[in-house]
């Protein structure tokens, strides 16, 4: 681990992924003027509040019951504004 400052100390990995996924992260990260690095670790904290959020939704389903179809409607309705 290498600290960069007194805030964040980053772990260096490295992995393998297939050419044209690697080509389609590189241009994303240059569309939104990031490096590689810090448009992965976005994309990584993106995912993992994602699974947490689906823990969420399935603790709640387990207690009330699924969400209905028009509840869902609802929410889909909120989040797209």
């Amino acid at each position: 681990m290498k600290k960069y400052d007194h805030i964040v100390t980053v772990e260096r990995l490295t992995f393998s992924i297939e050419t044209d996924l690697a080509a389609a992260v590189r241009a994303a990260a240059e569309s939104d003027s990031q490096n590689i690095s810090a448009w992965l670790a976005e994309a990584a904290r993106r995912h993992l509040a994602s699974r947490g959020l689906r823990d969420v939704i399935a603790e709640w389903e387990s207690q009330y019951g699924e969400f209905s179809p028009d509840e869902l409607a609802a929410a889909r309705s909120r989040l797209t504004g």
